[in-house]
């Protein structure tokens, strides 16, 4: 069948602005501002999605006749296509996504093209299509998330027994295994999982059919669209659909810690890399060099991830700005919420992609390790335990004792594993020869047995752990 030849007055219609009919001529300059096309053309499968759904369920509730509904489908899915070859023209005159499918479906199959939006909104259809698209985008981010997860129990698995000195103000501490402190951040990129998973939650309430904010007078049948699209349940409330943004703001913070996650992982990478502690090496794939100093290997992606997170605080807090003044229902300020999203997911899903390529690109300087452990006294409170394990000491008395005993060390430049029996009897006579097994750094880490502690033991039962959760 040939494409209908559409009457002038609706041909009229699509050559302007849906309202020019009320809205004689607006501000040139508005209509450039006030266009989203630029950044909302890439919710073009969730718009054709949800539109094809609400087509399905007008001819269920016999709103619109079969042919009609054939036609639009038609029409939806050729558009999809040409979208997709690159063959459709984004128009800034067009102002949205919604309109410029809505003008090209005209332009294929004529009148009945404007039966496509009856019994709902843009405000109803821009949410729907943007909980779409940011359903698939969450899930994008687990996974990836899931993969770094697994390249640091990988690196994990390979360094139980690589020993490093633990850091409180980065000052040397207490022993622990390298592996240990690389699970530290599985288990945060576990609770970033958590959080986008409950996101899922609310960006599964299906806000089509709520019309512009009081719902619609046509038999709708929301259940329908909401399994069409895999949504969970309707919205509840007409007004509230419309201008809650929780669900981006929920997905703004989400970010925001999961970008600082990456960002403290990051200043660990540059400190271990730097020629100060030299603990790491970071390959070629992951450094750049300097313009002007030839020897230079610097760590530019990792200085890259760590800066990205500004801007990604940034999304969020212009998201709680635009809606802190907001009364209901909806309002232009809204239309930013897109842009916002957009760039937070692109610059997270970047800074972990980054991030994998810097997990699979370092190797660990073990004997550097090593000889940080021997500065710092980081055995002293195993000296202190000890004390009170086996002289029944209160832990007060035996943190003094054990301060003395580190006094003499610094005064005779000595380290704690370098102390004779007879040099640790002069503060304490009633010690016996097996508190010298104390400044050992193997048995300093097998004794951190308690649940969650840096044991080897304790190490392997939780790199299993973790496994079992990432199947």
């Amino acid at each position: 069948r040939s494409t209908p030849k559409p009457s002038s007055a609706a041909s009229d219609v699509y050559k302007r602005q849906v309202w020019n009919t009320r809205i004689k001529k607006s501000s040139s300059l508005f209509q450039k501002l006030g266009s989203s096309i630029s950044f909302d053309k890439r919710l073009f499968r969730e718009d054709i999605q949800a539109s094809i759904a609400h087509v399905e369920m007008l001819f269920k509730k016999k709103i619109i006749n079969f042919k009609v509904k054939n036609k639009i489908i038609f029409g939806l899915n050729r558009i999809r296509n040409e979208i997709v070859k690159k063959k459709h023209k984004f128009d800034n005159k067009d102002e949205d996504i919604h309109m410029s499918i809505e003008k090209r479906l005209f332009e294929i199959i004529g009148e009945d093209a404007g039966y496509v939006h009856t019994a709902r909104s843009r405000n109803d259809q821009v949410i729907t299509d943007l909980k779409l698209w940011m359903i698939k985008s969450t899930n994008e981010i687990i996974k990836l998330l899931n993969i770094s997860s697994k390249l640091i129990i990988k690196i994990s698995e390979k360094n139980i027994h690589t020993i490093m000195t633990g850091f409180t103000h980065l000052k040397n501490a207490q022993a622990v295994s390298f592996s240990h402190y690389m699970l530290a951040y599985v288990e945060m990129f576990s609770r970033d999982k958590i959080r986008f998973k409950n996101n899922l939650k609310n960006l599964k309430e299906n806000p089509l059919g709520v019309a512009a904010l009081t719902g619609t007078s046509f038999d709708i049948d929301r259940n329908y669209t909401t399994k069409k699209l895999g949504f969970t349940n309707p919205t509840r409330n007409s007004i509230d659909t419309v201008s809650d943004r929780d669900f981006v703001t929920d997905f703004l913070y989400s970010a925001s810690l999961c970008s600082m996650h990456i960002s403290r992982l990051s200043e660990e990478f540059i400190i271990w890399n730097s020629d100060a502690y030299n603990l790491i090496y970071l390959n070629d794939k992951i450094v750049t060099g300097s313009s002007i100093m030839p020897q230079k290997k610097n760590p530019d992606p990792l200085e890259y991830l760590r800066g990205k997170t500004g801007g990604i605080y940034g999304n969020l807090f212009s998201m709680l700005t635009i809606l802190k003044g907001l009364p209901l229902s909806y309002f232009k300020d809204l239309q930013d919420d897109k842009k916002i999203v957009f760039e937070a997911f692109d610059n997270l899903k970047n800074c972990i992609l980054v991030m994998n390529e810097v997990l699979s690109n370092f190797s660990v300087n073990k004997k550097q390790m090593t000889n940080l452990t021997k500065q710092g006294f980081i055995t002293a409170t195993d000296l202190a335990d000890y004390f009170v394990k086996q002289l029944r000491y209160p832990f007060r008395k035996a943190y003094i004792l054990t301060a003395k005993i580190i006094n003499f060390c610094e005064k005779n430049k000595k380290n704690l594993q370098d102390l004779t029996l007879k040099e640790v009897q002069k503060f304490e006579p009633n010690i016996k020869a097996d508190v010298l097994k104390v400044f050992d750094l193997n048995v300093s880490i097998k004794s951190k047995k308690s649940f969650g502690g840096t044991s080897f033991e304790n190490i392997k039962k939780m790199i299993k752990s973790y496994k079992r959760d990432l199947k």
